[in-house]
Formats: C-alpha cells, sequence, structure tokens
C-alpha cells in the first residue's frame, strides 16, 4: 500500500462505509491521491464470527453517546442510539443489503405536502432525473438483484410467508428484492451459500461492502493509503476559510495532522456532525460550516418498528438471508391513510438471542416466554419508512459525558413526529392483518431497534440558510469541504439508505475529480 506524507496536500476522506469507501475508489480511478481515514480496525471476513453478539461487540461501534427526547430507544438503549459499525467497510459490513430507490415524489416532500407543523420540509436541491444515471452505475457496482438482468435470491420461508401473505390482502409489488447480495457469482464475488449470518460480517464475501470492493481496488491503484484505526477529531482550515487539513488520533491516543487539498467527511449522520462541531474556530463559533445553524440539525433515524408472527408449523425465518424480500405498495403517498410519505414492509429474521433482546426490551413473564418459545414458528418483518424532519431533532455535543480521547460525545436528540406515529400504528396494523389472512395464531408488534439508518443532519439544500451543503454535497461555507454519507440526505424518504449513499458518492467523486483536475478547488 501506498505512503502518503502528512504534508502532501490530498483528498483526506473520514469514514470507509457506503460513502467514503466509494469516494476513495471512485477518485483513485480518476487520478486523484486520498487518505482515508477509519476510527476502527480493519477486520476481514477471516476475523468475522457468526455469533450474533460476539459480532456485535466485534464490530460495533460502542464509544459513548447519550440520548434525550420521547422516543423510546432513548428509555431501553440510551447508550446505543445508533447500531453502526467501527471498522473498515463502515457499516456496510453490516447491512442487509437492501436497494431500493428513492421515488420522484420523495425528493420534493415541501412541494408535495405542503406545511407540516413541526415539520422542517424542505425540497431535495437535485431531482430523481439528475439521479438516475448514478443510480444504474451504483446498482451495477454493487450487484442489485432484479436490476440490469441480474437474477433474484431464492425465496426463504420467511419470505413466502410474507408473499403468500400480500397476496392474501390484496398487495401487488412484492418481491425476493432488490438486494446487493449475489445469487450466482459476480464481480469477484460468490454466490451467496444462505447461512444466515450475512447481516453483520459476511464471511462468505456474496454481499457488497465497500471492505470487499471499493477500498481493496482504491489501495490497489497506488493512490489510496488505508489508515484504520485513526479518529478524526478535528478539521482545520486557513486564514481564507479553506479547509487545510484533518486532525486524527490513533489507537495509541497520539495526534496526527494530514494536509489536504479537499475534505470528504463520511463518518455517519451522528459523528460526521459532531466532527463538524468539534471544528469550531474563531471564523467558525458554531462549528465549521455552520453559519446557518444548520450542523446537526434534522436528524432523520426511519419510521421503523417490527411484527413478528406465530403460526401453528415450523418457518425457520433465520434459514436463507437475513432480511429475504420486500412489499412496496405502501410507498406510495397516499394521506387518505390519515399520514404523508409512505413505507417499506421488508422480511427480517433475528436469531434468538437478538429476538430476545429486541421484541419487547424489559419484558418478562407469559408473553415474552410464549414469543421465545414460539422461536421456530415465526416469521417476522421489519416497517421502514419516511419520518419527518424536524430542526429539533438534533446531535450537539454533551455537555457532561466524554469519550475516551477526553472530547464531548455526541448526544442524540429525537422526539417522533405525530405523522411518524400515526404511520407507525397503521403500518403495525396492516402487517398483522397480513399475517392474519395465512393463519397466525398470535402476532407481536416490536418498538424501533437502535437504528442504522442515520440520516440528515447535515442536509442538502438549495438556500445556504437552510441547510449545510449545496446539491455537490459541498459546504456552503467551505468551498474544500464534502459531506459524502447519509448526513447530507435532506430527507430520508422511505427507501433503505446505502443505494442512494453511493449513488450520491459517485456523482459527488465525478465533480470534485472534475474540480481538482481544472485547479477549481
Amino acid at each position: 500500500m501506498k505512503k502518503i506524507g502528512n504534508d502532501e496536500n490530498v483528498v483526506v476522506i473520514v469514514g470507509s462505509g457506503a460513502g467514503g469507501g466509494t469516494t476513495a475508489y471512485e477518485l483513485t480511478k480518476a487520478g486523484i491521491p486520498c487518505v482515508l481515514l477509519e476510527a476502527g480496525p480493519h477486520l476481514t471476513g477471516a476475523d468475522y464470527v457468526n455469533d450474533e453478539w460476539e459480532a456485535f461487540n466485534q464490530m460495533a461501534w460502542l464509544d459513548g453517546r447519550s440520548t434525550s427526547g420521547t422516543w423510546r430507544v432513548s428509555k431501553d438503549f440510551p447508550n446505543l442510539p445508533a447500531w453502526i459499525v467501527k471498522a473498515v467497510g463502515g457499516t456496510t459490513t453490516h447491512w442487509a443489503g437492501a436497494t431500493p430507490r428513492f421515488l420522484d415524489y420523495e425528493l420534493k416532500i415541501q412541494s408535495t405536502y405542503g406545511t407540516m407543523e413541526g415539520a422542517s420540509l424542505l425540497d431535495w436541491p437535485i431531482t430523481l432525473e439528475e439521479l438516475e444515471p448514478y443510480y444504474e452505475l451504483a446498482e451495477k457496482a454493487m450487484g442489485s438483484t432484479h436490476r440490469h438482468g441480474r437474477p433474484p435470491l431464492p425465496a426463504n420461508n420467511n419470505y413466502t410467508v410474507l408473499a403468500n401473505g400480500a397476496e392474501k390482502v390484496g398487495y401487488k409489488l412484492y418481491a425476493t428484492g432488490p438486494y446487493a447480495t449475489n445469487a450466482e457469482p459476480y464481480d469477484g464475488r460468490p454466490g451467496s451459500i444462505q447461512d444466515g449470518f450475512n447481516f453483520q460480517g459476511d464471511k462468505n464475501g456474496s454481499k457488497w461492502s465497500t471492505l470487499v470492493r471499493e477500498i481493496p481496488r482504491a489501495i490497489d491503484s497506488g493512490l489510496c493509503e488505508l489508515r484504520p484505526d485513526s479518529q478524526a477529531v478535528q478539521i482545520t482550515h486557513d486564514a481564507s476559510g479553506r479547509a487545510d487539513a484533518v486532525i486524527y488520533v490513533d489507537s495509541d491516543g497520539n495526534l496526527h495532522r494530514q494536509a489536504a487539498c479537499a475534505v470528504c467527511v463520511a463518518g455517519n449522520s451522528i459523528e460526521s456532525a459532531r466532527l463538524l462541531l468539534l471544528s469550531k474556530s474563531s471564523m467558525f463559533p458554531q462549528g465549521l460550516a455552520n453559519s446557518s445553524g444548520e450542523v446537526g440539525r434534522n436528524y432523520c433515524r426511519h419510521l421503523t418498528g417490527s411484527v413478528y408472527a406465530r403460526f401453528d408449523k415450523p418457518v425457520h425465518m433465520y434459514r436463507g438471508e437475513t432480511m429475504a424480500g420486500l412489499i412496496a405498495d405502501e410507498v406510495a403517498h397516499n394521506p387518505s391513510r390519515g399520514f404523508s410519505g409512505g413505507y417499506y414492509m421488508e422480511t427480517l429474521a433475528l436469531g434468538p438471542s437478538f429476538l430476545a433482546s429486541f421484541v419487547e426490551p424489559g419484558a418478562w413473564g407469559a408473553e415474552f416466554t410464549e414469543i421465545m418459545d414460539s422461536y421456530a414458528n415465526t416469521a417476522g418483518m421489519w416497517i421502514v419508512g419516511e419520518d419527518m424532519p424536524q430542526s429539533s431533532n438534533r446531535i450537539t455535543l454533551s455537555e457532561t459525558d466524554r469519550d475516551q480521547w477526553d472530547l464531548p460525545v455526541a448526544h442524540v436528540h429525537y422526539d417522533d413526529h405525530p405523522n411518524d406515529i400515526a404511520m407507525r400504528d397503521y403500518a403495525y396494523e396492516q402487517a398483522q392483518n397480513l399475517y392474519s389472512a395465512v393463519g397466525a395464531i398470535g402476532s407481536h408488534r416490536t418498538p424501533p431497534y437502535p437504528s442504522t439508518h442515520n440520516l440528515g443532519t447535515l442536509r442538502m439544500s438549495k438556500r445556504s440558510q437552510d441547510g449545510v451543503l449545496d446539491k455537490w454535497g459541498c459546504a456552503h461555507d467551505v468551498p474544500n469541504l464534502f459531506v459524502s454519507d447519509g448526513s447530507a440526505f435532506t430527507t430520508s424518504g422511505a427507501a433503505n439508505p446505502t443505494l442512494t449513499i453511493v449513488t450520491l458518492a459517485i456523482r459527488q467523486a465525478e465533480y470534485v475529480a472534475a474540480k481538482l483536475k481544472k485547479g477549481e478547488l
């Protein structure tokens, strides 16, 4: 791997997940040198373990955080509001692989929904038409099934139950994907072996991640240096307000400075916002790129919940892929249901230990015992939909809690919007009706888990006063500071976000490379 000097002016990328890993690869393809900083270790398939809790402790971001708000997560998991990865490849090494696109209306919810009390609605500064060619590039890179002639994954029993229920209640848009998990060998990755353990670390390597695709190719170009165990703590700037370096701390607590001609932040919505807030200066007293006061605001985590249904015969939902199919009928905007926006219904199989922990946190007794005793006969789905952006839902720096480097941890505040509650209640009922239609003898509504879909906090906006970034993900205030992860999302939409993060990263890298080559950055 090429060594890059700390005094070399290169593109510094913070975070190696969907956005950061993709940005590194796309820039090196264009001949642009970069340093890729990752806070966690460099784990590979050989390091992964097929055990839920051991894998969780091996990969998850377990650094302290604090929480507040009315969301139930703040009570059940106050130190774990988000379930993300601290390792090379980021949360692409811990995801189910779903790759739906945004719908057209989801990019312009202010125009579609009008005003909504308590919500900070805003149209994206880009259109679906602008994104479509990059969606195609992302789908081909990731190997999305059901797209571009790619074969689907085989249906497992959990999906069969879902599909039979969908047919019974009249749904039309259900399928075993799209997913970025290979049904057959593709792009150097093998086909899935359907072992039920590809959610947290995929030893087989059939599921797309930047760990297995983008990062090795970026390194092989000779233009990218990966630096694991490197926690970014500050972005500095010169007298003109241009970003000029990233300060990071290694695993031994030593500080380093890497000079930068441009900086791309891709540390997940919580940590990316935290990094900009930590980077305040006399020129940016509220935090870097925060003249609008919008850094950290409009945190979205998707409207989520799960339903697990019991049957009188075995389902064995854990066999095959963790997520094996979805229903898209409810994604369309239909305010007659009592709420704006829409949601997906996606199969989700949790192992026994995870189900025991998350099905009803803190519960015990007969009902809980009945759920666990029926594990083999259980089918499950996850509800994932658009949550409304709210300015008050935000990431700030904790006033009391500090991390291992004595820096303030992220404080995560989130309140459910009334629209979110109405959507969740409706979705719960529809899910239970679906399972009842195919003979469920009981079902349970599971509250939201710690979020893997962290969005907003540094949103794109047409006007600088409404957000942090322009339509290229470049900070309104800092001409060579870019954000390459889900924190750039203007609104959440209903779709699982990874495909769109990769899409935006490909588009942004093309723009950054062109600007650098013209000497305009």
